[in-house]
């Protein structure tokens, strides 16, 4: 009897996982939205700073935890020392605990890889030339473009001490003071 439910729970989980990649693959999967009081997607779940992440209860985790108590359960129960329901169901339980525990280490570390922010930080551009992209006035503002990351940014500047610069020219970043940046000509 005891094969059947571990058959049960193997088969869910693997259904579930084959579902999932074929109806999030020809369907859109990330188009599908539940709220979960931060508006996010069900599968990743939420931690407690609302950014995406992945929850010990997301779908993901319990399927995969169903499905390797299914498979070590039918493993289990076809070894002559495990097979007694008293051995093989805790033993596969510890199992399915580990892999959906590793489930959840691979995926926490590959959203929090990809969290980071797009924009750079502002204390290493210091020192980085930019082109400026509007005429700096005289004691006034103009805007310049740099590359950060790979990614090409713009943002108000002045010359810091006070001169005009002229269109195209290229510039030093010397210092950044809130959102105003300021540059001196090279």
């Amino acid at each position: 009897m005891e094969e059947y439910v571990y058959l049960g729970c193997f088969l869910f989980g693997l259904l579930f996982t084959v579902c999932s990649v074929f109806f999030g693959h020809h369907f859109g999967g990330t188009d599908a939205h539940m709220d979960l009081g931060t508006g996010g997607h069900a599968e990743a779940g939420y931690e407690h700073s609302g950014m995406p992440g992945i929850s010990p209860f997301s779908p993901t985790t319990i399927c995969s935890f169903l499905t390797a108590f299914g498979g070590f359960g039918i493993i289990f129960s076809s070894i002559h020392a495990t097979r007694n329901v008293w051995v093989s169901a805790p033993l596969s339980a510890f199992c399915g605990l580990a892999v959906a525990a590793g489930v959840l280490w691979l995926f926490a570390k590959m959203f929090h890889k990809t969290q980071g922010s797009s924009e750079g930080q502002i204390r290493t551009l210091v020192g980085q030339t930019a082109t400026v992209i509007s005429p700096i006035p005289a004691f006034g503002f103009g805007e310049i473009a740099y590359v950060q990351g790979g990614s090409r940014y713009t943002a108000p500047a002045r010359e810091e001490k006070g001169a005009a610069v002229a269109s195209g020219q290229t510039v030093k970043i010397t210092r950044v003071a809130e959102s105003q940046f300021f540059v001196s000509i090279i």
